[in-house]
């Protein structure tokens, strides 16, 4: 079993940048994809961004050329770094961990980013 501790979310103002952090409690091995998911009030749960084993990443169309998805196998952490903040990116961030092979879901218990002025 995995846990996962998401953290770094607060207030920023349009335009503003926020680096999102998901520490895994183990080393995670196999083949998993790691990403990050929102949830706006009202709204169903989406795909931000994800990195694979592999290295290789997606991004949701809203997001690309914004958002940057990367690992720190090291530290069994993976970052959300988020520049041009925009009211839209409002929402609750989750860490996810995904294990193909397995089909089992690891969520964190999520991070608050409010873009406001």
């Amino acid at each position: 079993q995995v846990q996962l501790v998401d953290s770094g979310g607060r207030l920023v103002q349009p335009g503003g940048s926020l680096r999102l952090s998901c520490a895994a409690s183990k080393r995670i091995f196999g083949n998993y994809a790691m990403g990050w998911y929102r949830q706006a009030p009202g709204k169903q749960r989406e795909l931000v961004a994800r990195i694979f084993n592999s290295g290789s990443t997606n991004y949701a169309d809203a997001v690309k050329g914004r958002f940057t998805i990367s690992k720190d196998n090291a530290k069994n952490t993976v970052y959300l770094q988020m520049n041009s903040l925009k009211q839209e990116d409002t929402a609750r961030y989750y860490c996810n961990t995904h294990f193909m092979d397995t089909n089992l879901d690891y969520w964190g218990q999520g991070t608050q980013v409010t873009v406001s002025s």
